[in-house]
């Protein structure tokens, strides 16, 4: 007969739970789920599971999360069953039965990224096509063609009709009505953007148009620009309530996008990120993740971004991992963790695997004089046969190393231990002769990846020490 097991768990994680659980079936095992009444399963403790469950469904052994608190033991004992805490996290559950891991499928997305490219007007059509190749590879949908205030565009009907021959869906953006109706006749798809005075556009232009408040900030403005829309039988259109940067109206306007989705529950909506990327010198990643997650909740399906800043550089691409992260998360009604390590450039969940005893228990076992470099918690780990040693700074090793006279080897060891340090004070995981994962603010090339670790397999090992 099988054995029946309970699992215990809170309200956040019990969709999610059944969900994986569903997905390892076949099991030797028949469960129940049960949610013990709290929002967040790691807060359970052993005195509140005594307090709480009243009902073991008939189970042989209850599974507590990895992080419940408390002497299991006593429970045990106090309600006659055996409990056992499971994994920390629900994604290692399947590997907690011996099963392989559920990768997250991030093939899906909902939003589609509007890449600006700001400065059109003054770039050669060849240039224009250059960048927006390099958006396409990271995932833009639609390429944006920025008009600039009181600056000339003579090719823009040359630009827009190069994109659309090399199949690209183009959007023309500009203030300006006559930018937009040279853009729409020349094959633009989207016009960013028409308010309650330049509507008459929308009768000259075949464009789906994006629409605005104007003045700025005025929602019954927006809405009778809707209404001047529908009357002329356009029914298709995109609401951009506009979001403000930091101190210029930032939470009012996060405030304007919730009450048009009130107001307009099934109307597309696009946000355009850009004033908060570009405007705020931070970095961008986190940026991406906070409003995409915001733009899930609220059902936009659109964002306008743009690369204009240095430190901004990467954004299209951020954005493209956040959507699809958001979209597994959403459609598996658990939070957007542990799906993918993508956003996580600085630090890691789990940076120091191994523990200073564990590596030093490794280091013991040695026979030989190549280094290995480890990082625990306490510092950086170099060793061989002939020695242990710990430090913060590689300054403080290289004295110890005896690579005075070689190059190559001194070189080697100076890069990894470089390595090393940076992971250190960052919180991220380091393995030897392998670069840092920097997530998606890196673009991952396989081949370099591989001449770099064949070059460090072939520099030379050191020499064994000579006692005195």
């Amino acid at each position: 007969m099988s054995e029946h097991l309970l699992f215990l768990t809170g309200k956040l994680a019990e969709k999610r739970l059944h969900q994986i659980l569903e997905e390892i079936q076949p099991t030797e095992f028949t469960y129940t789920v049960h949610q013990l009444g709290i929002t967040v399963a790691a807060l359970m403790t052993a005195d509140m599971i005594l307090r709480r469950l009243k009902d073991t469904f008939g189970a042989d052994r209850v599974i507590v999360p990895g992080r419940c608190r408390g002497d299991l033991d006593a429970l045990s004992t106090a309600l006659g069953i055996s409990f056992t805490r499971g994994p920390d996290e629900l994604k290692d559950l399947p590997n907690f039965f011996g099963r392989k891991a559920i990768i997250p499928d991030l093939s899906q997305y909902k939003i589609k990224i509007f890449a600006e490219i700001t400065d059109a007007p003054m770039m050669s059509i060849e240039t224009v096509l250059q960048q927006a190749a390099n958006y396409k590879k990271n995932g833009a949908d639609i390429i944006d063609i920025g008009c600039l205030p009181d600056t000339p565009f003579p090719h823009l009907e040359e630009t827009v009709q190069a994109l659309k021959q090399q199949g690209y869906i183009i959007s023309i953006d500009s203030l300006d009505p006559d930018d937009l109706l040279r853009g729409s006749r020349a094959g633009a798809d989207y016009m960013l953007s028409l308010n309650e005075e330049t509507l008459w556009v929308i009768e000259k232009a075949g464009s789906i148009p994006i629409l605005i408040p104007h003045p700025h900030g005025d929602l019954d403005a927006l809405d009778r620009t809707i209404e001047g829309l529908l009357t002329r039988g356009c029914d298709d259109f995109i609401l951009d309530p506009i979001l403000d940067p930091i101190h210029f109206g930032l939470v009012d306007s996060i405030s304007r996008y919730r009450e048009v989705r009130h107001r307009h529950p099934e109307a597309e909506m696009l946000m355009g990120v850009g004033n908060l990327t570009e405007l705020t010198h931070a970095d961008t990643m986190g940026m991406n993740a906070l409003l995409l997650g915001l733009c899930s909740e609220l059902e936009i399906n659109a964002i306008l971004t743009t690369q204009v800043s240095k430190h901004a550089r990467q954004a299209v691409r951020e954005a493209n991992l956040v959507r699809r992260i958001m979209y597994a998360a959403k459609n598996s009604d658990s939070l957007p963790k542990h799906i993918d390590n993508g956003l996580m450039a600085l630090h890691e969940t789990n940076p120091f695997p191994d523990e200073l005893n564990e590596i030093q228990e490794l280091a013991s076992q040695i026979r030989d004089p190549s280094y290995r470099i480890q990082v625990s918690s306490e510092g950086l780990h170099i060793f061989n046969r002939d020695g242990f040693h710990t430090a913060t700074d590689p300054f403080d090793l290289f004295p110890k190393l005896g690579v005075e006279n070689d190059g190559s080897h001194a070189f080697y060891l100076g890069v990894q231990l470089g390595r090393a340090q940076i992971a250190h004070q960052l919180g991220k995981r380091f393995v030897q002769d392998e670069p840092l994962n920097w997530g998606c603010a890196v673009e991952k090339k396989p081949e370099n990846l591989n001449q770099q670790k064949k070059a460090g397999s072939t520099l030379k090992k050191p020499k064994p020490k000579t006692s005195e």
